[in-house]
C-alpha cells in the first residue's frame, strides 16, 4: 500500500469538454497537484497556454493516450470521456502504471469485475465513480437507510440532453445500493398496463427507474418512498459542474493510498 507522495503527477482525458475543463482548472490550482498531460480528441501538439479558455500553463494536450502516459510521468489518470473509451483508457492507464480515477458511467458488473482483476494483478489503485459529488453520495447513502422502512420506491434521474446512457450510472448505483436492504418486490397494481411502452420506467428488481433529458439540466435525482399515509423524497441537485471537483480531488488523493479497484465514492467517504 502506498502513501500520498508530496506532489501527485496528473493526466486528464477529456480535458476540452466541460467536466474536462473544471478538472484541470481544478488540478492546477491544488497545490500537491501538478497537470502533466491533457487528452483530447483536438489541439494536438499545443500547449494549454495555447487553447482559449485553458490555464496559462505549458504542459502539452495529446490525442493518443497511449503516446501521453508513454512520455509523461504520470501517477494518477483522470478519465472524464464517455461510456465507449472510459474501459479503454482504464486498461491502458494500467499498462502504463498509472492509477485510473474514472467518471465515466456505463461500466458493466462484468467490466467492474475484470477490471477490478486487473487492478488487483498490477497492485494499482482504481476508483470508478458513477458521480463525484459528495451531496450525490449521501443522497445514495440516505436512500440506503431509507428502504429499509419504505420499501417502495421509484428513481427520477435529470440530466442535459447531450447525455449518452439511460439510466445513469447515479440511478443505477443508488437502486444497486436500495437492493442491498431491499427484498426484490413488484410495485402498483399487478394488473396495470402500460398503455404508451415504457410510460412506467425500467425496471429494476421491482423499483422503477426514470430518466429525463433536457437542455438546461445538469445532474440532478429524486429518490420517491411511498408508505401508509406518507411519502419522502430524497434529492439532489448539481447546478454546476464545479459540484463534482472535491469528490475528484479526494479520489486522486485516495487512490495513491490502495491498491484495488473501489466503485463508487461512497466507499470512500467515512
Amino acid at each position: 500500500m502506498m502513501t500520498v507522495q508530496t506532489t501527485i503527477k496528473v493526466a486528464i482525458t477529456g480535458a476540452g469538454g466541460k467536466m474536462g475543463q473544471e478538472a484541470v482548472r481544478m488540478v492546477t490550482s491544488t497545490p500537491h497537484f501538478q497537470l502533466v498531460a491533457a487528452i483530447d480528441t483536438k489541439d494536438e501538439g499545443k500547449l494549454l497556454s495555447e487553447i482559449e479558455g485553458m490555464p496559462n500553463i505549458d504542459v502539452p494536450m495529446y490525442s493518443d493516450l497511449h503516446k501521453a502516459l508513454s512520455e509523461q510521468n504520470a501517477d494518477v489518470l483522470i478519465d472524464l470521456t464517455n461510456p465507449k473509451v472510459g474501459r479503454k483508457h482504464m486498461e491502458i492507464a494500467f499498462e502504463h502504471g498509472v492509477r485510473p480515477v474514472v467518471g465515466t458511467t456505463g461500466f458493466t458488473e462484468q467490466d467492474v469485475q475484470e477490471l477490478s482483476k486487473i487492478a488487483e494483478e498490477k497492485g494499482l489503485g482504481a476508483i470508478i465513480a458513477p458521480n463525484f459529488a459528495i451531496g450525490a453520495i449521501l443522497m445514495m447513502k440516505f436512500s440506503q437507510m431509507a428502504a429499509k422502512f419504505l420499501p417502495d420506491v421509484e428513481i427520477i434521474e435529470m440530466h442535459h440532453d447531450k447525455k449518452l446512457d439511460a439510466p445513469s450510472g447515479t440511478a443505477v448505483k443508488t437502486a444497486q445500493m436500495i437492493a442491498e436492504v431491499r427484498e426484490p418486490k413488484q410495485q402498483g397494481n399487478p394488473e396495470e398496463k402500460e398503455e404508451l411502452q415504457g410510460a412506467k420506467g425500467a425496471d429494476f428488481q421491482g423499483m422503477r427507474i426514470h430518466s429525463v433529458r433536457l437542455p438546461g439540466l445538469v445532474a440532478h435525482q429524486e429518490v420517491i418512498f411511498g408508505g401508509v399515509g406518507q411519502t419522502l423524497t430524497i434529492r439532489h441537485d448539481s447546478i454546476d459542474r464545479t459540484s463534482f471537483m472535491p469528490g475528484i480531488r479526494l479520489a486522486v488523493e485516495t487512490v495513491m493510498k490502495i491498491d484495488l479497484l473501489v466503485y463508487g465514492l461512497e466507499n470512500i467517504i467515512e
